[in-house]
């Protein structure tokens, strides 16, 4: 599902300022890696990304957008989502938010829960190192999928 266009505009600023803060250049490479992975929810792999970028940005390489995710990633501007199998997902919501992921057929759909952000760090966790971030990731079968299975019965 696309992002709302108020959303994509705040997302894109808010890169291009971080970036400048940051010191990582907003070459037109990354801003226009980062619009496609920003502009939606579906929390879509490389290669996805490196084909749709690839259609307004014909001379972009899959090497440049690999390179690209690594550094947004390490920078902390995008999350990597893991599917259950396949390759890595990408997410750019900035916001505090928790994943639901579907077993059957890999669909990644953000969700927020202040009871899930609330969760302490059990000291046994926090004694393996500094703990950036947490998000829980919820496995399950989607609506779309429980149909299908139902139907196929």
């Amino acid at each position: 599902m696309a992002v709302p266009d108020l959303e994509l505009k705040r997302r894109m600023e808010a890169f291009a300022s971080a970036c400048r803060r940051k010191g990582l250049k907003a070459t037109h490479q990354r801003m226009e890696v980062f619009a496609e992975l920003a502009a939606s929810d579906e929390h879509p792999d490389a290669e996805t990304l490196y084909q749709r970028v690839r259609e307004r940005v014909p001379a972009i390489s899959r090497d440049t957008v690999y390179r690209t995710l690594a550094t947004l990633e390490r920078k902390g501007f995008i999350r990597r989502a893991d599917a259950v199998t396949g390759a890595s997902r990408y997410d750019a919501n900035p916001r505090p938010h928790h994943h639901f992921i579907c077993t059957s057929c890999g669909l990644i759909k953000d969700f927020r829960s202040e009871a899930l952000d609330d969760l302490s760090i059990p000291k046994s966790v926090e004694a393996l190192g500094r703990i950036d971030t947490a998000q829980v990731q919820v496995r399950g079968v989607c609506k779309s999928c429980q149909k299908k299975a139902k139907r196929d019965k």
